[in-house]
């Protein structure tokens, strides 16, 4: 797959403006999307947000009543905090709510570098709990609640988690991390062995982080880097996902050792042959397809 992208001749995204970037996202997406499966609904509607609407997209498995409230996860996509949108995670969403059988409401947070850290968290807190206030029109059952993204998505998901727990509401049953961001401050060995020649570089890390941040100090902020919060006690269940051959799988399972240290269960899976951002990649990896049938298997049980 990683030959197919190089004969391409496509640039690199940290080669282009944050704008060109968002578009060749989009517009090579569907080659490694699987078809998507067929489910019950999809609707687009807003959020209130701190500074305006923010758009959302809700997914609800087929076979069930528009009435019959469902447990809800709550997504954030990835796409360090520049790109990625509604669409470009659209496959992945109904996959996910396909094999869980619940409701998933999409969150198209506002991006950077038009706006800086921390409004993607803002958005991501807002849309949450704008989701569980507006539970009975969604058909959402509040008390079967979950936050999860991949990526820098992955990212927002654990700074909601950490944001429910500090302000006590709302209660999150688990928390679905696909290989995500914890610390922009360090960098660790998988940081360096896979600098360069699988997909996502350092560089163009160092691009995302630099677009998403207006000072470097802000790095060390645990709304940035959920890795250096005070305490991660308290905080719900995580399944967190890795990528053997990925610039972040180390700080996505020092996230989840440092879970496990406060107490907190967690479920970490490294699939050690893949790249960072496989799990959507269905029509060229098979791995994909296994990946979202763990944590879809994973969301089911958790929210029974």
């Amino acid at each position: 797959m990683i030959d197919l992208v190089i004969r391409s001749g496509r640039p690199a995204y940290h080669q282009l403006s944050p704008k060109d970037a968002r578009q060749l996202f989009r517009e090579t997406r569907p080659a490694s999307t699987p078809t998507p499966p067929q489910i019950g609904m999809v609707r687009d509607l807003t959020a209130d947000g701190p500074l305006g609407p923010i758009p959302l997209r809700v997914y609800r498995p087929a076979g069930v009543p528009a009435s019959t409230p469902l447990a809800v996860l709550v997504f954030f996509h990835g796409g360090g905090w520049v790109i990625g949108d509604l669409e470009t995670h659209d496959v992945l969403c109904r996959q996910l709510t396909a094999g869980s059988g619940v409701s998933v409401v999409s969150v198209d947070y506002r991006l950077a570098p038009e706006h800086k850290f921390p409004a993607a968290v803002d958005d991501a807190w807002a849309a949450t709990r704008w989701v569980v206030a507006h539970a009975g029109e969604l058909a959402a059952d509040a008390s079967r609640l979950a936050v999860g993204g991949d990526s820098a998505g992955g990212n927002l998901a654990a700074v909601v988690a950490l944001l429910a727990r500090d302000k006590g509401a709302p209660a999150i049953a688990v928390q679905v991390l696909i290989y995500p961001v914890t610390d922009l401050v360090g960098e660790t060995r998988s940081y360096r062995d896979f600098a360069e020649g699988y997909l996502l570089t350092r560089e163009g890390m160092r691009w995302f982080i630099a677009h998403y941040l207006t000072a470097e100090a802000e790095a060390a902020d645990w709304r940035a880097s959920p890795l250096r919060a005070q305490s991660l006690a308290g905080l719900p269940p995580a399944l967190i996902v890795t990528a053997g051959f990925d610039p972040l799988r180390d700080e996505g399972e020092a996230y989840a050792e440092r879970l496990r240290d406060a107490g907190v269960r967690v479920d970490s899976v490294c699939y050690g042959g893949m790249i960072h951002g496989f799990v959507p990649m269905g029509r060229l990896l098979d791995t994909a397809g296994r990946a979202i049938s763990l944590i879809a298997g994973s969301l089911s049980q958790a929210l029974r």
